[in-house]
Formats: structure tokens, C-alpha cells, sequence
């Protein structure tokens, strides 16, 4: 589910600035890699993952075909904040203030992420997948106490944040009632673990075999 904000994110950014000049990355923004990293770079750093608890929902999601009956039920996911430290390298102040500049642009433009962007696990969302950007972080934690863990210098910032949902596996329903009805109009139709197990043939009875010296 990671991976797949990751590749929304990247999308995201890459549209809003095509020159591929600018590189985006997803690493910690230390001062050994500010030191050795190439040219101008938009930085994604996912610095903090918890369970949105106010999302969280007992009992099975219930998924239907297209006709309304129900396939499967699958255990409810659990979201999660994906919180991203985002940042320009450039060099120069200036240039670096325009690109966070245009970064803010594209997720002041969505309130969620792009359905047409989704992928992996996401596709499996019931719901929009929200984004916020620049909001106060909670008071538990401060953007200056990242960047102390990471022993870099404090600079400007944008707190991207993605509540996304984590699948927690997928069971089967028995078999719905249309699915039994199938089965009984027309085997051939049915699923396979709804087929009648095919019946024995019967022994076809032979002619009794005349013994030596009976009358023909």
C-alpha cells in the first residue's frame, strides 16, 4: 500500500512539473545525502505512518456484482496517515521556493489522490483516498523534531499527508443464492465447486457365461 502512495505522489508531482530535470525522490533528507545528491530534487520523505482510529469499522465489507448480489465479504481495512516531508534541493533559496511553490499548487488541486492514478491496493478503496497539505501537525509532533532525528539542518517544508487503506485480506463468500439457483437449472453453468459430482456409471449387466457340457 506504501509503494502505491509513493507511485501517486511521484505521478502527482511529475505532472504539475514535467522538466525531468528535477528529480523526485522518496529518501531522508540528511546532511549526507543533502551533501552528495544531484541536481534540483523535490524530496518525499515519509517520515511517520499511524492508524487513523476514527476510520476504523467492525464487521466485513460486503462486496456485489454488478447484479446486486453479494461475492464476497471481506474483513474492513484499516487506514493509515502517511505523513511526508516534503522539500526542495536546489541551492539556491529562490529556486527552491518556486518548486515547493508549484508542489503546493498540485495538492492544493485535489483534496484526494486522482482516481486515474491509483494502482495496487488502492484500486480496492470504497472510498476516495484524502490528501491534505500544510495543515498543523498534531502536538505530539513538531517538524523541528524531525529534522533533530535526522541531524539536518531546518528548512522550508510542506506536511503532506495520505490516509490511505490498508486491505486486510480477502474471503470468499460461501456461494450466493443465485449462484445455487444456477446450479440447479443448468449444472454446466454452475461454478465448479457447485457442480454434482458426477454419479458412477452403472455396471452394464452381461449375459451369464454357459458352463462346460450345459445344453446349447
Amino acid at each position: 500500500m506504501i509503494t502505491d502512495v509513493d507511485a501517486a505522489l511521484r505521478a502527482m508531482v511529475r505532472a504539475r512539473i514535467p522538466d525531468e530535470q528535477v528529480g523526485i525522490a522518496f529518501d531522508a533528507p540528511t546532511r549526507e545525502w543533502s551533501a552528495k545528491h544531484g541536481g534540483p530534487t523535490i524530496d518525499l520523505y515519509l517520515y511517520d505512518i499511524r492508524e487513523d482510529l476514527a476510520r476504523r469499522t467492525t464487521g466485513p465489507e460486503v462486496r456485489r456484482d454488478a447484479e446486486g448480489y453479494v461475492t464476497a465479504r471481506d474483513p474492513a481495512p484499516r487506514h493509515f496517515r502517511l505523513s511526508y516531508l516534503v522539500t526542495a534541493w536546489t541551492g539556491k533559496a529562490e529556486e527552491e521556493h518556486l518548486l515547493l511553490a508549484e508542489v503546493l499548487r498540485c495538492f492544493l488541486r485535489s483534496d484526494c489522490l486522482p482516481a486515474d492514478l491509483l494502482q495496487g491496493d488502492l484500486l480496492a478503496a470504497a472510498r476516495p483516498i484524502p490528501v491534505s497539505v500544510a495543515l498543523p501537525p498534531p502536538q505530539d509532533r513538531a517538524i523541528s523534531d524531525v529534522w533533530s532525528a535526522m541531524g539536518g539542518e531546518l528548512k522550508p517544508s510542506l506536511d503532506v499527508v495520505v490516509v490511505a487503506p490498508m486491505p486486510m485480506g480477502e474471503t470468499d463468500i460461501v456461494t450466493s443464492w443465485a449462484q445455487r439457483v444456477v446450479a440447479d437449472l443448468d449444472p454446466a453453468r454452475a461454478p465448479a465447486d457447485l457442480r454434482p459430482a458426477a454419479r458412477p456409471a452403472r455396471p452394464v449387466p452381461r449375459p451369464p457365461v454357459a458352463s462346460a457340457g450345459a445344453p446349447t
